[in-house]
């Protein structure tokens, strides 16, 4: 895709499932990638994998929910890699949990994750965007947050609120060139989607559900997501923002 190359990305959650297929890509595509995880270890996992195909792939720690921790993780960006030009918001986190079963500790897990998170990295990185009046963002939401999803109210809640944020952002600085724009993926084989499976129960009856359910006859794999994020990010889509796409394979059909 056009004007990627030599471009830095931050990608949050990037050391597995849909983050980490999503740093092959913008690696691929000659980009130079900044993965932010909580899990240094796996992260600096795959930032190695990736480098060793000749991508520039560097990993950072850093709780997304500390906003000190963001700051200092950008800045080492920065100071490394360049300033950045693309922020992914992929990281996130859910459990199955029907409302009035959960608990307050449950949704402030939820929320933080989710929700803080991407509030946290984008106001840090969103003032070099200005600064330089250009940048791109792309969040992750979910089709949870357009539809709504049994066991997943607060999730839900979390994830609409990142749309929310992300089309306000795009009203607001758009006459900066910065644009924001949200990818919602489906049900997607990840170990995200394994553990929530376990925690509803019986979960392989749950993947035959889910499976069942989707149109094109199959579970959404971490590989269908980079095209769109990418796209995204790219010159490509430099008229298009305040947008949310579904890579669901026609779970949910959208206007």
């Amino acid at each position: 895709m056009r004007g990627l190359s030599g471009k830095v990305v931050i990608v949050t959650g990037g050391a597995g499932g849909i983050g980490k297929a999503t740093c092959c890509r913008f690696s691929e595509e000659g980009a130079k990638v900044a993965i932010v995880d909580l899990n240094l270890e796996a992260a600096t996992a795959t930032a190695a994998e990736l480098s060793a195909k000749g991508g520039t792939v560097k990993a950072y720690g850093a709780d997304l929910t500390d906003l000190e921790a963001v700051t200092k993780a950008v800045a080492a960006i920065e100071a490394e890699l360049g300033p950045v030009d693309v922020l992914v918001n992929n990281a996130g986190w859910d459990l199955f949990s029907p409302f009035l079963k959960s608990t307050p500790d449950y949704w402030r897990k939820i929320i933080d994750i989710n929700l803080v998170g991407v509030l946290n990295i984008t106001h840090t990185v969103l003032k070099g965007f200005v600064e330089r009046k250009a940048g791109k963002v792309v969040s992750l939401a979910s089709d949870a947050a357009r539809v709504g999803s049994s066991g997943e109210a607060v999730y839900a809640a979390a994830k609409a609120g990142v749309i929310a944020f992300s089309k306000t952002l795009a009203r607001e600085h758009a006459r900066e060139g910065i644009v924001f724009n949200v990818v919602c993926p489906g049900v997607t084989d990840t170990p995200l989607l394994q553990s929530f499976m376990e925690g509803a129960g019986d979960p392989e009856k749950l993947r035959v559900a889910f499976t069942r359910a989707v149109p094109l006859g199959r579970l959404g794999q971490p590989s269908d997501l980079p095209g769109a994020i990418a796209f995204f990010a790219s010159d490509d889509a430099a008229f298009i923002t305040g947008q949310v796409i579904s890579v669901s394979g026609g779970l949910t059909m959208n206007g």
